[in-house]
């Protein structure tokens, strides 16, 4: 192997050690899983090209966030906020429930602990990187303006210094503690209106119980189990559709009438957002064992089930996932995924 081969060799290892973190940099900024695999893998060519120019006169690391930064921007500059469905309509009533989907690119999308949480590392730093994937968190920061959701995340997530997120951004300190200042202000405004999830990492002994008797219950379809798990105020969502309910009674009553196709479905855990998760499959009729329908994330806090996230789109999201398309036989024969 010549001198220049093994270079090339050298510089694409180098590249693809910062994958995964991009990809959860990328991910925060834009809110789409797929949208940051594909940013990522812009930024990666990108450093490939220009790798001749690179000077060092930063690391590594931070030129790749500076082209990643770049790149984000440059897509965000076509508009639109990924949401939640409770961050666009009211909640309706069971009575009044109508299954309207919307379009893909208005969606938060959920994403595989593995493709933006680093591996080991500091066990402080990895609790606050799983905190700001979870849904809620990336809920809010989809209604900051780009530069100041950039700001929030590189000095509250990865812990920059303000001069380094001046330097990438191409400002000053002032500006970036301005922006820093305002991007708290509306997560303070934010976190009133509604607690985030509750979830330790790993998951404490109550918090594993609650998710076994979830799954018995779900599995099981068993509304009565199920009420008792519910936090009063949880909310299910079901992405691709705006429609959400609040409350046990209208989720279980959802559950026992529209969605009773999904009685004796199969879960299999997977890890997502840094929350529990679960693959679901429900039984198909026609061609026997199970067909996919959903990835569930739930919120959990005080000891209850608080949010109960369905995303649908199962063709984009279990590839992604690694599951496979269907199940013939039971969900616990299926290895943990994610």
């Amino acid at each position: 192997m010549g001198d220049g081969t093994a270079a090339t060799a050298d510089l694409a290892t180098q590249l693809e050690k910062h994958r995964v973190e991009l990809t959860g940099y990328c991910y925060r900024m834009l809110g789409s899983s797929f949208e940051a695999e594909d940013a990522v893998q812009d930024t990666l060519v990108r450093a490939w090209r220009s790798h001749d120019r690179f000077e060092g006169r930063s690391s590594l690391r931070s030129w790749l966030y500076r082209i990643a930064t770049n790149v984000c921007l440059d897509m965000l500059k076509a508009g639109g906020k990924r949401a939640r469905p409770m961050d666009l309509i009211e909640s309706a009533p069971l009575a009044q429930a109508a299954l309207a989907p919307r379009p893909d690119h208005v969606w938060l999308e959920p994403v595989p602990d593995s493709r933006v949480l680093p591996a080991a590392g500091d066990p402080a730093e990895a609790a606050v990187a799983k905190e700001s994937v979870r849904l809620a968190f990336m809920a809010a920061l989809q209604r900051l303006p780009p530069k100041q959701r950039a700001v929030l995340i590189l000095r509250e997530v990865l812990a920059w210094r303000a001069s380094e997120a001046a330097e990438l951004l191409g400002t000053t300190v002032a500006s970036v503690n301005s922006a820093l200042q305002r991007a708290r202000a509306t997560l303070a405004e934010r976190a009133e209106s509604g607690a985030d999830a509750e979830v330790s990492d790993p998951l404490d002994e109550e918090q594993q119980k609650l998710l076994e008797r979830y799954v018995q219950a779900f599995e099981g379809y068993d509304m009565t189990a199920l009420t008792a798990l519910l936090h009063e105020d949880a909310v299910m969502t079901m992405p691709p559709f705006d429609l959400w309910l609040t409350g046990p009674t209208d989720i279980t009553g959802f559950m026992s009438t529209m969605g009773a196709a999904c009685a004796n479905s199969r879960l299999v855990p997977v890890r997502a957002n840094g929350l529990p998760a679960f693959a679901q499959y429900k039984p198909d009729p026609e061609a026997g064992g199970y067909a996919p329908w959903a990835v569930q994330v739930l919120e959990i806090s005080a000891g209850r089930i608080t949010g109960f996230h369905c995303f649908l789109d199962t063709q984009r999201w279990f590839p992604l996932f690694g599951l496979p398309l269907r199940l013939e036989g039971e969900a616990d024969q299926v290895e943990q995924q994610g």
